[in-house]
């Protein structure tokens, strides 16, 4: 691949600290704290090429309560060709039952153009269990069922029919952990599964992980991964979608 090639994608990661999934500052005081990030690029010449994302993130926590929220976006063009436009919000309510088991209820919408996908709407609910909950490591599973909704940029061949939109219901299956590895580095991931009840309905996968280190109380330097995973995306699409990104976060506590 030529350097015309890579420039457009090395400015996307160079420049989009917006997509790296890094968390607010989780405390039980019932306090809001956010985390915000954007970044973009521009290259002309004999490159024309130029990228822009946001984001933003918020929690609110207390000794058996906690409510995350956030949004994302990516926008990136190469000559004269729009290369990635995607959007997604997201919001999750967790409630302990007991020291050690809690419910959960969450929502999210995305949004992915050159996906096919004009919107995908899903609602979740379901029980989980606190594995390890300490200062320095958490470490969570989770279970629950709901239901997903697909609206089509263009008609979709889905279980050998063409459809502009498809619900289905689906189970979810997830485990997150954070790591503190000192007051200064630590990682938080996440894996979700999305098995389909219907027949021949599919699975989707979700991973997303951040490694963060702060410069300062409110700046931190990110390295993101997030891996998107359709058994059945439509024809001509691929099954996986891959994002790296690095960039600078900011805190507000």
């Amino acid at each position: 691949m030529t350097t015309r090639h890579w420039l457009p994608l090395a400015c996307t990661l160079i420049a989009a600290p917006g997509l790296a999934p890094a968390q607010a500052t989780v405390k039980p005081d019932g306090q809001y704290r956010y985390l915000f990030g954007a970044g973009g690029s521009y290259a002309s010449g004999n490159n024309d090429a130029k990228s822009l994302n946001i984001n933003g993130d918020g929690v609110r926590a207390t000794d058996t309560t906690k409510w995350t929220f956030g949004g994302k976006a990516l926008w990136s063009r190469s000559e004269g060709r729009t290369t990635t436009e995607n959007a997604e919000l997201g919001t999750q309510y967790d409630s302990d039952v007991t020291p050690v088991w809690f419910g959960f209820g969450k929502g999210d919408i995305l949004r992915d153009k050159l996906a096919n996908i004009s919107s995908r709407t899903s609602v979740f609910g379901g029980a989980g269990r606190h594995v390890i909950k300490r200062d320095d490591l958490t470490f969570d599973v989770s279970a629950g069922l709901g239901y997903t909704q697909d609206r089509y940029v263009e008609p979709a061949i889905v279980e050998d029919e063409s459809r502009q939109n498809y619900g289905r219901v689906e189970v979810l299956l997830a485990e997150e952990s954070t790591h503190k590895f000192t007051p200064t580095t630590s990682l938080h991931q996440k894996l979700s599964f999305y098995p389909a009840l219907s027949s021949g309905g599919g699975y989707r996968g979700v991973f997303d992980s951040n490694l963060a280190v702060a410069m300062t109380k409110v700046l931190s330097l990110t390295v993101g991964l997030n891996y998107r995973y359709d058994s059945d995306p439509g024809v001509g699409l691929k099954r996986g979608d891959t994002l790296v990104v690095t960039g600078i976060s900011m805190k507000l506590d």
